[in-house]
């Protein structure tokens, strides 16, 4: 038996696992409860409240279910999404139970109040996921329209009430990270390629504090992490997750300082000697020496060189600053150097800046030009490594904006547009009843994208000679499965078309059973880094054409023949049943 730490939410938990599959059916059943306690049942709409005593009422609460979360159109005009929330999904399921404060609640409540006492003491009360089954994707998938994200199956009425929740729970994580993996292709490329000064940039999320609330700036700082981020600033997610944090100093911390006054006698201990040396005396020795040649470094702002001088003392392994308080080139990068100069001496090598205004193509490279001419002046090779970071109200469209205009930028600090989602709010997701006691079940509408594909389904991705997916295959869940090697047929639900014929080279079902009534969770408990590391897999393996900025290219999503058969004939039922015909009992349409 061997010990291995496994981060989760808001628990450590340490695993002890071998081959006994005893000790690894204990061990997956270790789940936490959902982050926010916020998190319960009630955590619901009214309506899944109502419709769980409609069915309790009428005897078919216990009838077996089958529902589909999925969504009907990417988001930020795109063509992909990426599929983030089944850790807290599998954490709500796990820990799913009324309180007698909630049934309390609830049975003394206006709206609820006339129901009968049995509802509240028999059922509400003993209700849990042991008999529901929940099939998943995994955290970090790829996923694309109509394909089911969640698959949940048991007795309808405790299908039902998980149903705003589940939501709640899919959609913003899946917002967020696909935003971030946007934003990171955008900064870097779809592989990884893109490099500045021979470095690939990094991403960092700074966007707590103008994130929807605690939990969203949480969720947030997590699931970019899934969508490629490196780091974020936001401490708590760094304690709770084990993620890198990061973030140097505000305006504030340069606008405290007025005088070389104030940092006369500091001193910064010499990394080989261990003597103390005094920073600030040392720093304006270069300033005269470099004043000797250029005089802008004799005028730059005092209290801003002071600033710079007490974090230098304050953080000299870790030395990276805002330099664009007063004048970013003229004063902040010059004052940078000063002391960056200084701490070289003592041992200690400098990160770089930050710029959070201005003209971020231009002065990005303007910073570069500056500390390249002081690593060949000074024979100093780590001057033309330092990083500039950059943070002025960045989202997907000014990456591709510095892209072209070329840029020196080799970290990118990210928030408002990241953690708001602001090019789009929302990703809409929904949750459908497909099948009941056996017999699919369909929605029609006047609109098209809404008409549901009834029947509980299995999902397969088609992959191509170069292993990049072709297109993704629903079936039935007793349909044949598609095959290496074989021809299989894909039929547009929708359309009249004839069928695609393709080949695969690699079939791989994309939903595999997360929780298993009574046995609970059959998975590892997801974590972030397994979930970024598959997220970059997925990602590398689409076509450029659908990543691509400018009109990407859809990605197939397909039915078999048999499935075909059966919406268009459920659609007629349902539309025959419209119009009064009582000898419809093969569908219910909504």
């Amino acid at each position: 038996i061997r010990t291995r730490q496994i981060s989760i939410t808001n628990h450590q938990l340490t695993i002890l696992f071998g081959n006994n599959n005893s000790i690894m059916s204990e061990a997956s059943n270790m789940i936490p409860p959902p982050t926010n306690n916020l998190v319960t049942p009630l955590l619901t709409d009214l309506y899944q409240l109502t419709m769980a005593y409609g069915y309790w009422k009428t005897n078919k609460h216990e009838d077996h279910s089958v529902f589909e979360l999925f969504f009907r159109k990417n988001p930020f005009k795109g063509e992909f999404t990426l599929f983030c929330g089944i850790d807290e999904a599998l954490s709500f399921v796990k820990h799913f139970k009324f309180t007698e404060s909630d049934i309390d609640y609830l049975r003394n409540s206006a709206a609820l109040g006339q129901c009968e006492d049995a509802f509240f003491n028999d059922y509400l009360k003993n209700i849990d996921c042991s008999e529901v089954t929940v099939q998943a994707l995994q955290q970090g998938s790829v996923a694309f329209p109509r394909v089911p994200l969640l698959i949940i199956s048991g007795p309808l009425g405790i299908c039902q009430l998980l149903e705003t929740t589940l939501l709640n729970l899919v959609n913003f994580p899946s917002l967020v990270a696909t935003n971030a993996a946007r934003m990171v292709i955008a900064g870097k490329g779809q592989y990884g390629e893109g490099k500045v000064h021979n470095k690939t940039p990094k991403f960092a999320e700074f966007g707590l504090r103008r994130a929807q609330g605690p939990d969203g700036g949480f969720a947030a700082s997590k699931y970019c992490m899934v969508g490629g981020f490196d780091a974020t600033a936001n401490v708590l997610t760094g304690k709770m997750l084990g993620v890198p944090i990061v973030g140097t100093h505000a305006h504030a911390f340069v606008q405290s300082h007025a005088s070389l006054d104030e940092v006369q006698g500091l001193k910064v201990k010499d990394k080989t000697s261990g003597k103390d040396i005094d920073l600030t005396a040392l720093v304006l020795e270069y300033r005269d020496k470099l004043g000797s040649k250029d005089k802008t470094y004799l005028d730059t702002n005092d209290g801003e060189l002071a600033a710079f001088i007490a974090y230098g003392v304050s953080f000299p392994h870790a030395f990276l600053c805002l330099v664009d308080t007063y004048d970013t080139i003229k004063s902040g990068v010059r004052n940078f150097i000063l002391v960056a100069l200084a701490l070289n001496d003592c041992g200690y090598t400098s990160r770089g800046v930050r710029l959070d205004s201005g003209d971020l193509a231009s002065l990005s490279k303007k910073c570069h030009e500056m500390f390249e001419h002081i690593a060949k002046e000074f024979h100093l090779p780590f001057f033309g490594e330092l990083d500039v970071v950059a943070s002025n109200d960045i989202n997907e469209e000014v990456l591709h904006q510095l892209n072209e205009q070329g840029h020196g930028i080799t970290m990118f600090g990210i928030g408002t547009n990241l953690v708001t989602c602001q090019a789009q709010p929302a990703l809409g997701c929904v949750y459908k009843l497909v099948q009941l006691n056996g017999k699919p079940r369909i929605k029609l509408s006047g609109d098209i994208v809404k008409v549901l594909i009834p029947g509980q389904k299995r999902a397969f991705r088609l992959f191509n000679e170069d292993d990049k997916p072709q297109m993704d295959l629903m079936i039935e869940i007793n349909d044949a499965i598609p095959k290496k090697g074989q021809v299989t047929l894909c039929y547009d639900p929708f359309d009249k078309s004839e069928p695609v014929k393709f080949t695969p080279f690699r079939v791989e079902e994309l939903l595999s059973t997360v929780w298993d009534k009574e046995k609970g969770c059959t998975i590892e408990y997801p974590t972030v880094a397994k979930a970024k590391t598959y997220a970059e897999s997925q990602i590398r393996k689409l076509s450029p054409d659908i990543v691509r900025r400018v009109k990407p290219m859809p990605y197939k999503v397909c039915v078999s023949e048999k499935l075909k058969k059966e919406l268009h004939a459920l659609w007629e039922a349902g539309t025959k049943s419209s119009t009064k015909d009582k000898n419809c009992n093969t569908c219910i349409c909504t």
